[in-house]
């Protein structure tokens, strides 16, 4: 379930719509967003398959006038930690003039006669601000198969702070017009911002 408006009781009742834990996820988002007003938002709650277990989790994406805040809630089952099943939320609050790109992947059914203002089948949307990147290596080599010098590495660096996945056949319809709308407010809102 995705949901994105601009105000703080639409927020609220996205959240409590997701089903998912809505006092502890409302609690924490609205603790981010503080006195700000609400641009846009989305939220995604997801359910995933780990082993024999399901999983639930809920995103909450927030765009305010000057910051862009992301909620993450997972649920644990009971382990050595704690005897009880329990919940982790966690909050993070980026300047939009830290946010060095927002993409937005779309995949379409037949493209050959695709029609503008189709929904994508999915859409994914990544957005970075420089927190986690990724690096990958590999030993570096030259064209000539008996050469056994040491070529050092080469590899890339991809930022990876953020990617949600959002599909009509998992989500619906809506849930992707919705992921839409917030990638475009996102991208205009980020696009204002003097470097």
């Amino acid at each position: 379930m995705a949901k994105t408006s601009t105000s703080t009781q639409g927020l609220r009742a996205a959240i409590e719509r997701s089903g998912y834990y809505p006092a502890l996820v409302a609690e924490a988002v609205e603790a981010a967003i503080g006195g700000d007003s609400i641009r846009s938002y989305l939220v995604h709650q997801e359910t995933t398959f780990d082993a024999n277990e399901v999983r639930r989790h809920v995103t909450v994406l927030v765009l305010t006038g000057n910051r862009f805040i992301v909620s993450h809630t997972d649920e644990q089952a009971e382990d050595t930690t704690s005897p009880t099943p329990y919940a982790t939320t966690s909050t993070e609050s980026v300047k939009l003039g830290r946010i060095s790109s927002v993409v937005l992947s779309r995949v379409v059914a037949n493209p050959e006669s695709y029609a503008p203002g189709t929904l994508p089948r999915e859409v994914v949307l990544t957005i970075g601000w420089g927190a986690v990147s990724r690096i990958d290596l590999e030993p570096a080599a030259c064209g000539d198969p008996n050469c056994e010098a040491d070529h050092g590495y080469t590899g890339s660096s991809t930022a990876d702070d953020l990617s949600l996945r959002v599909s009509e056949a998992g989500d619906g319809p809506e849930t992707v017009r919705q992921a839409l709308v917030f990638a475009q407010a996102l991208s205009e809102a980020t696009a204002d911002v003097p470097r």
